[in-house]
């Protein structure tokens, strides 16, 4: 198995402040990419102060749309996070695993609702 890779959200973002679904897109497409190669990857949240669910959502939620679950869990790993965090990523992924497996049946809901 290939060395794992260290994605250093820091270093992606350029600040502390993980917010901007933005910069979760430039996180997703670095971690989107070891993972279609079968890469190993250390998802570090050193140096990060502000945290957020939208972030959170594009970088991490939307692996679970193009990625196997267990693919997932294998190969992402996330390091240097703290618990509060940690805890916000875990709602993150739950709701993504959600969304993605009946997918279908929230966008007519959404469909439905907006008109």
């Amino acid at each position: 198995m290939e060395k794992r890779l260290q994605i250093k959200l820091f270093e992606v973002v350029g600040s502390p402040f993980c917010v901007a679904s933005s910069d979760g897109q430039k996180v997703y497409d670095r971690l989107s990419a070891a993972l279609g190669r079968e890469q190993p990857v250390a998802l570090s949240f050193l140096h990060v102060s502000t945290l957020t669910s939208a972030f959170l959502n594009v970088a991490v939620g939307q692996l679970y749309g193009n990625f196997d679950e267990v693919q997932i869990r294998k190969l992402l790993t996330a390091v240097d996070i703290e618990p509060d965090d940690k805890e916000l990523l875990r709602r993150v992924v739950d709701s993504a695993k959600r969304y993605f497996k009946h997918r279908q049946s929230y966008e007519q809901a959404m469909k439905e609702e907006l008109g």
